[in-house]
Order: structure tokens, then sequence, then C-alpha cells
């Protein structure tokens, strides 16, 4: 874990806690420590926002310890869940919209003001509701992400005659077969490297033709709907993309597609724009593609957009913090206008619209910004995180590509979905 520079390490009970009073009525005076657990992207991508806020922090509260620790992906939940059961929970924690109400429904968030917060009343609709459950809100909409399309121009340029990224669908297929028959030597190209257990971008197409995951009824119940027809049309809509396009592996994930782009064997993907630079990052990448990979908006079926899953991560307070003022105070100052502002000086989606509006005509960022009033999310439901640790959707994609009908596979899935989905995970 590594310490924010300049503030001192300890536990939340190595000092007495900072209450709401000692927060409120004269932070010069207030005392405790405050723990707070980010993820590493913000160490990888915006480590200054993160020292300013601390350095803003401690200036207005120069007797409260702030510790920091920075924590990836894989590790997050496991450690989360340990550190509440023991009683260690930090003060402040990153979550990933998805994760969020798993937390809500057990108890380990505590409920906080919106209207305390900047921009509450323009945050984007699809994030907050990630944060709101029961009328109350119980986290802080930090940064949202949007999959476009990411591309190399140079071999849509060499094989088309056109370095654009196409409009429709159609004319997206037709680019894609001249760059096939361009690069047929190489057996392993793939025009869009699409992969197979990509739930993330097989429910885009259920969405583009008004299919769900699942749905709540009317009797209080969630319930799968993947064997629904329009859900079923959108799941075959992708597996035919998968199996004409993607010369891979098709059992792989998503997880490191850019490296088929890096590596020269893709001429486009569907990702997070973000990715992009991984592509042509000196590492993991190709940076002689920097000129050549750029973004665009995937179109999708029926000649519109395709939609896309509104990403991002919430920011919460954890429901037995001893801090818990001086924790959403901290929050406060990192969401803050000014705090977003600096994410979208660096091309992230601020978490409202106001400040995402300017994104909407800026090149590097205008195909995930005008995506994201549109996107769509996950069941808000209970057992949601169940079914994402089951694997129940890529595996479902997983068997269709073996030859698993879509018809059985999606029975199958909707079933294993409806145990999990009602009962807190």
């Amino acid at each position: 874990m590594a310490l924010a520079a300049g503030l001192t390490a300890c536990s939340s009970g190595d000092s007495p806690s900072g209450d709401a009073k000692s927060a409120g009525a004269d932070p010069k005076t207030a005392t405790g420590t405050v723990t707070v657990w980010l993820m590493d992207d913000a160490q990888k991508n915006w480590p200054d926002l993160v020292q300013r806020v601390n350095d803003e922090f401690a200036a207005k509260y120069p007797h409260v310890t702030l510790k920091l620790s920075y924590l990836g992906w894989a590790e997050k939940v496991g450690k989360l869940d340990r550190a509440i059961a023991d009683g260690n929970a930090p003060d402040v924690v990153e979550l990933g919209n998805t994760e969020t109400m798993k937390y809500v429904l057990s108890g380990a968030l505590a409920p906080v003001e919106r209207t305390s917060f900047d921009n509450a009343d323009s945050w984007i609709k699809a994030l907050a509701n990630t944060c709101t459950y029961q009328d109350k809100l119980w986290c802080v909409p930090y940064y949202a992400g949007a999959r476009v399309a990411i591309y190399n121009s140079g071999a849509f340029q060499a094989a088309t005659g056109s370095a654009d990224f196409p409009k429709t669908e159609d004319e997206l297929r037709a680019a894609l077969d001249k760059i096939a028959d361009k690069n047929k030597a190489d057996k392993t190209f793939s025009p869009v490297y699409l992969p197979g257990p990509y739930w993330y971008a097989a429910m885009s197409y259920v969405s583009a033709y008004g299919g769900t995951i699942a749905r709540f009824d009317s009797a209080g119940n969630w319930h799968g709907t993947l064997h629904d027809a329009k859900s079923q049309q959108g799941i075959t809509h992708f597996v035919d993309l998968v199996r004409k396009y993607n010369k891979g592996d098709l059992a792989l994930n998503e997880q490191n597609q850019f490296e088929a782009m890096a590596r020269g064997h893709a001429a486009s993907f569907y990702g997070n724009g973000y990715e992009a630079a991984s592509v042509t990052a000196p590492v993991t990448g190709d940076p002689s593609l920097k000129d050549a990979v750029k973004v665009a908006t995937m179109p999708g079926p029926e000649g519109k957009p395709l939609p896309t899953f509104i990403g991002g991560s919430d920011l919460a307070v954890t429901a037995k913090s001893p801090s818990a003022a001086l924790a959403a105070d901290w929050i406060r100052l990192f969401t803050s206008t000014k705090s977003q502002q600096a994410l979208a000086d660096k091309d992230i989606l601020p978490n409202n619209l106001t400040q995402l509006n300017p994104l909407k005509s800026k090149p590097a960022t205008a195909a995930a910004a005008n995506a994201v009033p549109d996107a769509w999310f996950t069941p808000l439901a209970p057992g949601w995180g169940a079914v994402e640790k089951q694997k129940i959707l890529p595996d479902m994609l997983t068997q269709i590509l073996k030859g698993k009908s879509v018809d059985q596979a999606t029975k199958e899935a909707d079933a294993a979905i409806d145990l999990l989905i009602n009962n807190p995970s």
C-alpha cells in the first residue's frame, strides 16, 4: 500500500475519533484519523489531484491524521470484506459502481446528505442511481466511464481509403470485410477484436434491441430476462459479430484486449476510452501507434449508436466509521467542482452533466461523453454481486460460442440468475 506523501500513518484507533461536532464546529480543533482506500487508477493517472485534496484537507484539519492506501481491483473486495468483518474498515472507500448495492444492503455504508456535495443536482443519473436506495444516498459519484470504439486509423485507411471510423453498423461491417481481406495472410488478425465472454459488450447489444438482463416484477422480485425475445436478439447479434470477426481465442475475456491491437493483430476493439492509452503505452503497448490510434462512437443495430454500460466509481463512508463527518468532508473536497475539473482536464468523464458537456465536443472524449446520457446499467438488485461472482453471463456466452443454442443457454442463465438475484450477496 502507498501512503500519500507528507501524511502521517496510523490506524483509526490510534487517536480520538472526529465526530460530526468536531468536524463541523471548528475544523482547526478537530482531531481523529481518516483512512481512505482508493483504487490504484488514481495513483497511476491523477496522483496530483489526490495530493492537492489531501493538502487541502490537512490545511483545514491540522490535527486530523489522514491515512491513504491504494488498492488493485483484483484484491479490493476480498480485503474490504475482511476489514469490515474484523471491524477495521476504512473510513472512506472507493467502490466500482456495480459493487455499491452489495455494501448498501449489507449495512456496510453510512448515508450521506446529497445536497452537501457539489453538482449534486446535475450528477449523471445512471451513476447517481448506483448510490441511491430507499430514497437515501449511500455514496457519492466519483467519475464515469463509457465504452467506445478504439481503432487503428492507419489500418482503416489502408484497407478502405478512409481513416475515419464508420458511422453505421452496415458501413462498419463493409469496412471490416475490406480490412479482413487486406490482412488475410495473418490468420490471427481480427478486424474487430470482440472477446467471446465480454458480457458488457453483449449486454450493450441486448440493450440496443430493448432487452434487459433482469426485471423487477409487480410481486416485488427480480427475475432473469435473457430468454426474452429482444434479449436473445441482442445476444445473437453479438455472437454473430464475434464469430465473424474475432480471429483470436474466443474463450479469452476482455481484460487485456488492448494487447491485440498493440501487437498488430487487431484493427479495432470496443473498450473503455482509457484503453486507447494502453495500446500506445511504452511498456504495455506500441508507442509507434500513438498517432494512429483513435476513438469513436461504436455504431449499433438499426442505425443507432451502440448503448454503453455506464462504468465508473463511487466514494462511500463506511457505516461504523468513528470519523464519519470528517470522512464525508474529504469526499466533498475530492468530488468538488474543482476536483472534477481536474479529472475532465485529463479526459476522465466527471460525475456531472455540467462539466461533462464540454467533453462532448472534444475529439479525445466526444465518443464516450456523448454515450453517457443514454447508457445502461446492471440490475440494482440485492444479489447482483453474486450473479457477477458466479460468472453467469460470461459462462453463458462461452457456452453459446461452443455450440449451445441461444435459446437453451439463455434459459439456463435466467434460471441461475433467479436463484441468486433476490438474495443479498
